[in-house]
């Protein structure tokens, strides 16, 4: 029997990813569902009947009874179980890490807490397009490799978890107090981390206006 993989998402990377999916792996029946809306209904999930869901770049809470009665995958981008949590790659760029990893993790009750399927080295160099484009490239080959060869679960370390909250697009400001007190690397990063399809970082005039800052680089020593 054709197993039935569900792809869900509302990110233009992960439907990349399913995409290529769906072309190297003929022997299986994907389909793809590219919505916005945080609702998902459990009744069109059911009558698809899936074997596998995957809930890559999806950033609502999955409903429990979903998680526990379908075999759903999600892929974070970072080393869990450091930097469960909202905005990934923001927060790890900020903090100035320059390597991570794409994981893909069975999904549990808890936020990206689920046991280890799949977890390659990523770099965090360049922009935002580039990590995106890695992110893609990485994701599909992992999940292409457990989806013909089966996996493992490996249990995350639950005492070595760190968490960050989804990051605002207020936070995308450049304040006075950063450009006083943090170094240009942090502020570079600030701006490098902060381009389409997020926020740009701005700062603001003395009336409150923004100035939008889509670019930055060190020059010299």
């Amino acid at each position: 029997m054709t197993k039935q993989i569900l792809c869900i998402t509302y990110r233009d990377w992960a439907l990349k990813i399913y995409k290529m999916l769906a072309d190297a792996l003929p022997q299986y029946n994907f389909k793809i569902i590219f919505n916005p809306a945080e609702d998902i209904c459990a009744v069109k999930i059911k009558t698809f009947q899936p074997d596998i869901i995957l809930w890559y770049g999806w950033s609502w809470i999955v409903p429990e009874s979903i998680v526990e009665q379908y075999d759903c995958i999600c892929l974070h981008p970072s080393p869990l179980p450091q930097y469960r949590g909202g905005s990934p790659l923001q927060n790890q760029i900020l903090n100035g890490e320059k390597n991570s990893a794409v994981t893909i993790f069975k999904m549990s009750a808890g936020l990206d807490e689920g046991d280890i399927i799949r977890q390659i080295p990523m770099s965090l160099q360049g922009n935002i397009g580039d990590i995106f484009s890695r992110m893609t490239t990485l994701g599909f080959a992992g999940t292409c490799d457990f989806l013909k060869n089966g996996y493992n679960l490996k249990p995350q370390d639950h005492s070595a978890a760190t968490l960050f909250k989804r990051r605002k697009p207020a936070d995308s400001e450049i304040t006075l107090d950063e450009i006083q007190n943090q170094t240009r690397e942090y502020l570079c990063n600030k701006i490098r981390m902060l381009t389409p399809p997020y926020p740009n970082a701005f700062i603001k005039d003395k009336e409150g206006k923004r100035l939008y800052i889509t670019s930055a680089h060190i020059n010299g020593n």
